[in-house]
């Protein structure tokens, strides 16, 4: 993984702890949610213009990556709705690296060196440690744990199928620009079908989520995308899960949750992933 690569995944995980965040720390939870995936649209219609359309052959996997970016949506909202940030931030994000590295190394033939390898599961360790913290400190909560693995899973999912299909598109942001906007679309529909009152409140009440969650949303997966095509898959998305590090300041810092020994030595071990990451050359 090149330097620029490597700091243009880290500027997306913070981009992303931003987002998810904001999703996270208003009171109506739906509207932030229609907030940051309607807010990809002001950033993803204009990109048409610039940038050439995917390949005909990579159209199987962005139907694919839309259906999972929709059900990632609706298990992450789910899961926000019934377990705070530093619960299911760290779980939902720390299955995923592993299940990645998994498929990618016995069904994709994908070389990863031992050092890559251990890199990815110190980070997962890391990540996934700060959920066994909340539950220690007697936050259990079996719901948001159930959820956040479904939620992990279509992580997984959509990170494989979009990182194959950007490949096949021969162009990383045309083929997300494509995936933001149909799932942009969607998401008004389904909106607009359950809860219209959250498109009635998304110009006023939704306003700052829409500009600021959706472009970092959308900024932040865009360089994902763009990575995705110049390093493993596996390598990526363990990097872009370091967002938690950036997810626990926001949750202390701006959201009064709560910092404890054991969160510090999780954030060491994910730290401690992405330095193995980092000496690592592909």
């Amino acid at each position: 993984m090149t330097p620029l690569v490597f700091f243009a995944v880290l500027t997306a995980a913070m981009l992303h702890a931003v987002w998810n965040a904001l999703v996270k720390g208003g009171a109506d939870k739906r509207l932030n949610m229609a907030g940051v995936v309607i807010g990809h649209l002001p950033l993803a219609v204009p990109m048409l213009a610039f940038v050439p359309a995917p390949d005909p052959a990579s159209y199987p996997y962005l139907i694919a990556g839309i259906a999972l970016h929709f059900g990632y949506q609706m298990f992450l909202l789910g899961s926000y709705n019934v377990g705070d940030l530093t619960q299911v931030y760290p779980i939902a994000r720390g299955v995923a690296p592993l299940l990645v590295a998994a498929v990618s190394l016995v069904f994709l033939g994908v070389d990863l060196s031992s050092m890559e390898v251990l890199a990815v599961v110190t980070i997962a360790a890391g990540i996934l440690s700060i959920a066994l913290v909340r539950g220690a400190d007697g936050l259990r909560n079996g719901r948001a744990t159930a959820m956040a693995l479904t939620t992990g899973c279509f992580i997984a999912s959509y990170s494989l199928v979009d990182g194959l299909g950007a490949r096949v598109a021969g162009t990383a942001l045309g083929y997300y620009a494509w995936l933001g906007i149909a799932n942009a679309v969607i998401f008004t529909g389904f909106m607009a079908a359950t809860t219209p009152q959250v498109l009635r409140d998304l110009p006023t009440k939704g306003l700052k989520v829409f500009l600021v969650g959706g472009s970092a949303s959308f900024a932040a997966y865009s360089l994902v995308m763009w990575a995705f095509t110049q390093s493993p898959i596996a390598l990526v998305t363990a990097l872009r899960e370091t967002s938690i590090i950036f997810a626990l300041l926001i949750g202390v810092l701006m959201m009064g949750e709560r910092l404890s020994l054991g969160k510090v030595a999780s954030t060491m071990i994910t730290l401690l992933g992405v330095i193995l990451l980092r000496v690592t050359r592909s």
